[in-house]
């Protein structure tokens, strides 16, 4: 083909590419994987306002207890979560000729978690023997569980390196579902006779049993395929020649500073996300922490899609060549934004109308601090993506921390003094102000980072591959 005839090619391109309206361009840029993992995500979605439901109806203290204990699991599923990114950064990055296996690597991440979560197992004992207040005493129950729960982000690594989406989703959706389930017959034993255990729990039992016995299928499943690519490597490497399988393995402690970064970065940011609860539980106690923290649900629910779209594409994000990983992410960054921002106010319209009939009256204090959250918890959209290129991009994890930390600092500084006078609608501005605020941040990082103008954000050709 000439070059006039290449030319004339790329115009008449061009031209068919502008008469496509916007909408259908960035339906038609959704990775395929995304799709897959929106709908897993829809479904934990259900599941999980099934959850909150079922909670919820047991009345605000109730509900204000959950979310704290949910907070502390969290806490310590991310203060560990850099075994499985570290796992998922060695396999994305892996030649498809490497000799290195990833059955050892799975395994050794897998010990190391479950002796992570022994040493917080001791930690939250402790804790609980001291702690007289709910659900802090209660603490004893995720002790128990604490060694299984942080088998979950640790071998999904291995998929999300690869990224292999269906098996990510099954253990997603495989968790709420058992939990769900466990809520049910704790439901049953609350309400169809007499009980002698206080609802809260119940409720706490359901939660770690249905978490637990998923953790330990999805860390076998885990092995099984990591067995099966091994196997298949092994074959590949002898039709080419190279049967030498002694290359040296890579082991998380080699780049412990890695993986232990990205533990406190993310405990950061999820202190970003659930600080504001208990500031308000400081201030105004369980209840207003009850209806708050459903406001803080079903404002996230705005990040369905960014973070299916940041998942499916974390393998491309991660790639060597700084022009392939900036355009992902900046596609990646468009369609979360854009998608994030038309969707807040229908969620909000469907939140006015049904969480009071849902739930009950009681909630209807959530609405008005839903309402403050939610434009920043659509700006915020964007963080998944521009974390996944400083952490399997770059592999500076750190830069993530930076920006939800500056996030926490507005939010928890302006909350110090907005909570105690106006509760939780206080708790949802600063919060919402802290994301405005971190994300600007972020961008201005990434766009320097990957040489990219910021014009970049909004005009694809500069991000297009040749």
């Amino acid at each position: 083909m000439s070059a006039q005839d290449s030319a004339s090619s790329a115009s008449s391109s061009a031209q068919m590419s502008a008469s496509v309206p916007v909408w259908q361009r960035i339906w038609q840029a959704i990775p395929r994987a995304a799709l897959g993992n929106l709908v897993a995500k829809l479904l934990i979605v259900g599941l999980g306002l099934a959850i909150t439901v079922l909670v919820a109806r047991q009345g605000p203290k109730v509900q204000g207890a959950f979310a704290l204990f949910v907070a502390v699991e969290s806490a310590l599923l991310t203060l560990f979560s850099g075994l499985g990114l570290w796992l998922a950064r060695q396999v994305s990055q892996q030649a498809p000729d490497s000799a290195l296996r990833t059955l050892p690597m799975l395994q050794g991440v897998l010990r190391a978690a479950v002796f992570l979560g022994l040493l917080a197992s001791v930690v939250l004992l402790a804790v609980s023997w001291w702690a007289d207040a709910m659900p802090y005493s209660q603490l004893w129950l995720l002790a128990l569980a604490a060694p299984f729960l942080l088998l979950v982000p640790t071998a999904t690594g291995l998929w999300l390196g690869e990224g292999r989406m269906w098996p990510i989703n099954v253990a997603q959706v495989a968790a709420p579902a058992s939990v769900l389930l466990g809520l049910l017959g704790a439901s049953w034993l609350m309400h169809g006779g007499t009980r002698s255990t206080p609802a809260v729990v119940l409720v706490l039992i359901a939660w770690v049993s249905g978490k637990s016995l998923v953790a330990v299928v999805t860390a076998i499943r885990a092995m099984r395929d990591a067995d099966q690519r091994d196997g298949a490597q092994a074959d590949a490497l002898q039709s080419s020649r190279l049967t030498s399988f002694m290359a040296p393995q890579a082991v998380w402690w080699q780049q412990w500073p890695f993986v232990v970064t990205i533990g406190v970065t993310n405990v950061v940011s999820l202190l970003n996300y659930r600080a504001s609860l208990f500031l308000v539980e400081r201030f105004h106690g369980l209840s207003v922490v009850g209806t708050y923290s459903v406001a803080v649900t079903v404002a996230e629910l705005l990040w369905l899609l960014s973070s299916s779209v940041t998942v499916s594409a974390y393998a491309r994000i991660g790639h060597p060549d700084v022009r392939v990983a900036g355009a992902m992410t900046v596609q990646a960054v468009r369609i979360n934004v854009l998608a994030t921002l038309a969707a807040a106010p229908v969620l909000l319209g469907l939140a006015w109308w049904g969480l009071p009939w849902v739930m009950g009256e009681a909630y209807a204090a959530s609405l008005l601090p839903l309402a403050a959250l939610l434009p920043g918890v659509a700006a915020y959209a964007a963080a998944s993506s521009l974390s996944a290129f400083y952490t399997n991009h770059l592999g500076r994890p750190q830069l993530s921390g930076s920006i939800a930390g500056l996030s926490l600092t507005v939010s928890f500084g302006l909350g110090w003094f907005l909570v105690p006078a106006y509760g939780a609608v206080g708790a949802g501005l600063s919060s919402s102000l802290g994301y405005i605020v971190a994300i600007v941040a972020a961008y201005g990082v990434f766009l320097k980072h990957a040489g990219l103008p910021v014009r970049a954000l909004w005009q694809p050709s500069l991000t297009r591959l040749p």
